[in-house]
């Protein structure tokens, strides 16, 4: 995983946890619901990284490099 996605990835979730806490002290639904997308989001996208550098070592280990 490149160190720009991981901090792309990090920057959405934090966002994400931002978001949850505004709308938890605001009482907004809305800001709360589209938090849980971006931390979901950002979940998702960082097991995918974690997936393709899974991918890549073992391609490594196979093709002896």
């Amino acid at each position: 995983m490149g160190l720009g996605d991981k901090i792309s990835n990090k920057t959405e979730d934090l966002g994400g946890k931002a978001k949850e806490a505004a709308g938890s002290a605001t009482g907004d639904r809305d800001l709360e619901a589209e938090d849980k997308g971006d931390q979901t989001s950002a979940a998702f996208k960082d097991g995918a990284e974690k997936v393709k550098d899974a991918a890549s070592n073992i391609k490594d280990k196979l093709t002896g490099n």
